[in-house]
């Protein structure tokens, strides 16, 4: 019988409790609506919390044991958490973990093993990457790639990690098939943007979307008559003042720990684009980097 640890049952306000969007798997669900259960569904979902295998290839009678509450207990609380029953809570829960543990279980403590660390830290960027997959609006990366495909130049610009993605993003200046640009400097970046045309495509990536110089380049580029893309975490600033807005949720932990799990999933969106605007550009485009590629791994060889 599952046993949930002692402290866990003694204190279940040390839960967390993150505002999610919707959409949100179900243990991040569970976590931020645990204040509105009652105090014996409380029990039930914190061995939920603490052991969701054992609940989910077990009975009601064996969960309602485990959790020293009733059967009835069980099945209200899945009730109240929005499902017809047991069976449709227990479906939902084996879905939730065939995409791996949630961050609100990978937090990381100071006194965690090494072991424990490279799961939690591998946990939350699955968890993390599959919620920007699920949150992706696909028509404003469409959106993206049509002007990409049709750009003069392309600007990439951010700071910080964000920069980092920019820089990322300007090597691939093969795959988007015109010269790309990606200043390290504030004040380049700012001529590069001030110096602009109706031809050129402005990137600007930032997690967060309130990076006030940020903003004004983007501004200034739209000045000059450039047209420019956002790669924003959330609504920001920023997107008021672009021309595409490409949205990248994650669970970024900004506090102390930072797994710069944003700027993992910010460079599949880079390489999404890069693919698709070659792709885009055709048959005779695609040849060319086909060629680069291969004359690119005889010149590492030393052929």
């Amino acid at each position: 019988m599952y046993e949930p640890p002692p402290a866990t049952l003694a204190a279940p306000e040390s839960l967390p409790v993150p505002t999610m969007g919707s959409g949100e798997p179900l243990l991040q669900r569970l976590a931020s609506e645990f204040g509105s259960l009652r105090k014996s569904e409380r029990k039930v979902a914190v061995m939920v919390a603490e052991n969701p295998e054992f609940f989910m290839h077990s009975t009601m009678a064996a969960v309602a044991e485990a959790a020293g509450v009733s059967e009835p207990t069980v099945m209200r609380f899945c009730t109240s958490l929005g499902f017809d029953g047991f069976q449709s809570f227990k479906i939902n829960l084996a879905q939730t973990l065939a995409l791996g543990i949630p961050a609100t279980h990978s937090a990381i403590n100071d006194d965690d093993s090494i072991p424990e660390l490279t799961t939690k830290i591998f946990d939350h960027t699955l968890t993390s990457l599959d919620r920007a997959r699920r949150n992706l609006d696909t028509r404003q990366i469409e959106s993206a790639v049509a002007m990409l495909v049709t750009a003069s130049n392309i600007i990439f610009i951010g700071f910080g990690a964000s920069g980092i993605v920019a820089q990322d993003a300007a090597q691939k200046f093969p795959l988007f098939g015109v010269p790309c640009l990606a200043p390290i400097d504030a004040h380049q970046q700012f001529m590069a943007a001030s110096s602009s045309t109706p031809g050129t495509v402005l990137v600007v990536i930032s997690n967060t979307g309130r990076t006030k110089p940020l903003i004004e380049m983007a501004r200034q580029a739209k000045r000059n008559g450039a047209s420019v893309i956002a790669i924003a975490g959330g609504d920001a600033p920023l997107l008021s003042e672009t021309d595409v807005n490409i949205v990248v949720k994650t669970f970024d932990d900004t506090d102390f720990y930072t797994p710069t799990v944003s700027r993992l999933a910010v460079l599949v969106v880079i390489d999404i684009l890069a693919t698709s605007v070659a792709t885009g550009r055709g048959p005779e485009h695609l040849g060319r980097v086909r060629a680069m590629k291969h004359d690119l791994t005889s010149f590492r060889n030393g052929d």
